[in-house]
């Protein structure tokens, strides 16, 4: 491995999100003045919205679209104004 390839402050990071409040730490050189302790640890702290614990395509309950459907529809409506 090179020597001093690695940005200085590549360092452990909470990553909270905030729709289920599920925590977890990785490494990440992110800045951020926010701080949470964990386990006797005080990491820097990251806020995100959605993770793949809370979305809904990773989770198994996302909605199908039924897209044929529609393209069905919109050619019956608008498929004969070419003529």
């Amino acid at each position: 491995m090179k020597k001093d390839i690695q940005p200085s402050n590549y360092r452990p990071v909470a990553f909270k999100d905030l729709s289920n409040g599920d925590v977890f730490v990785s490494r990440s050189t992110v800045d951020t003045k926010d701080t949470i302790e964990i386990d006797g640890e005080t990491y820097p702290l990251v806020k995100l919205e959605i993770s793949s614990t809370s979305h809904p395509f990773y989770t198994g309950k996302s909605k199908l679209v039924d897209t044929a459907g529609m393209v069905d529809k919109f050619n019956s409506r608008y498929g004969n104004r070419s003529k």
